[in-house]
């Protein structure tokens, strides 16, 4: 998901390459100071990115029920959820920045369009049945995909994976007790369990990106050892995993042509409409203009605090220079 049209650079084909290479293939972690290959850092900083603007945005869906929360408990659950995925932000800009590109920059690029974020954030969330699925289903996807970033090639990157992942599967069980209390509830508790499955399915299987087919990108991102799995690969683990939890819940994956196969081993699943996919990360999914609006009045409405802590910063230099 943090991959989804990001374009690798090509690699070239110097003895300072072909050393670096042998060190992915080692197994080597590669750090802020080591050599590394114009088209690693700038492939990272691309994916770092849009994985870091995506834990930033998607704190908007979620905080649109805060205020909403059926109980005090719940309420309190989804607060440390949003603040879990704001530092799940900062933790990867950190990691972007030791490539040598700016938090300001990073965030610059996500606001005129230059950077993307998940295209899973940009469908709205419009029942408490919606925090269930989201937990479940979105970050569950988020969880496949992270897990082996654990052993991501790049140090920094590596290491915020493994606090991330731990944070994470709390917001997967968050999000899988609301539907698992919805689902066995009321009749209409149950509708609305089921009705939130149907909307977020697909937009949770276009999470890994397209098929593998037309992810011409990959390649070298794989053998870097910045991406770890195919899209395909995570895709296929993540409908295997997540269908018999459907089941347990008495809910129904809205797939007619579901199916196990028992030669795979998995489920067989209908691909999800990849135009709609493509639509919305060009601007048109359902809340595309909302989602990126909120984050530039946010950078807009916090000048005054980064002008103040900025002058703060220099006054302290200036004095210490005076001092010396």
């Amino acid at each position: 998901m943090y991959a989804q049209m990001v374009k690798s650079e090509a690699a070239d084909d110097s003895a300072e390459a072909q050393a670096f290479q042998a060190r992915i293939d080692a197994g080597d972690k590669i750090e802020p100071k080591d050599w590394m290959p114009a088209g690693y850092r700038k492939t990272l900083i691309r994916q770092i990115g849009q994985h870091a603007h995506s834990e930033i945005v998607g704190q908007l869906p979620e905080g649109n029920w805060v205020t909403r929360a059926p109980t005090l408990e719940r309420k309190a659950i989804l607060l440390a959820k949003v603040q879990d995925e704001a530092g799940h932000g900062l933790y990867l800009y950190c990691a972007a920045e030791t490539l040598g590109v700016s938090r300001d920059e990073l965030t610059e690029m996500l606001l005129d369009g230059r950077m993307k974020y998940s295209s899973i954030f940009n469908y709205p969330t419009l029942t408490w049945a919606d925090m269930g699925a989201v937990g479940w289903l979105v970050d569950g996807a988020a969880i496949m995909n992270q897990v082996p970033l654990q052993r991501t090639s790049y140090g920094p990157y590596s290491r915020a994976m493994i606090r991330i992942c731990k944070e994470e599967s709390f917001h997967q069980r968050q999000g899988y007790d609301i539907m698992m209390k919805m689902a066995g509830g009321t009749e209409a508790q149950k509708k609305m369990a089921q009705d939130a499955l149907n909307r977020f399915w697909y937009p949770s299987l276009m999470m890994f990106g397209p098929s593998d087919k037309d992810s011409v990108h990959s390649t070298q991102s794989m053998a870097w050892k910045i991406k770890m799995n195919t899209n395909d690969e995570l895709r296929q683990k993540f409908v295997d995993q997540t269908v018999p939890q459907a089941e347990y819940l008495g809910l129904t994956v809205p797939d007619p042509d579901l199916t196990w196969n028992e030669e795979k081993g998995g489920y067989d699943f209908s691909e999800p409409d990849w135009s709609e996919f493509y639509d919305v990360l060009k601007g048109n999914g359902p809340c595309n203009t909302e989602r990126l609006a909120d984050r530039n009045k946010a950078w807009d409405d916090g000048k005054w605090v980064r002008d103040g802590l900025l002058a703060h910063a220099e006054k302290r230099a200036a004095r210490k220079v005076a001092a010396e």
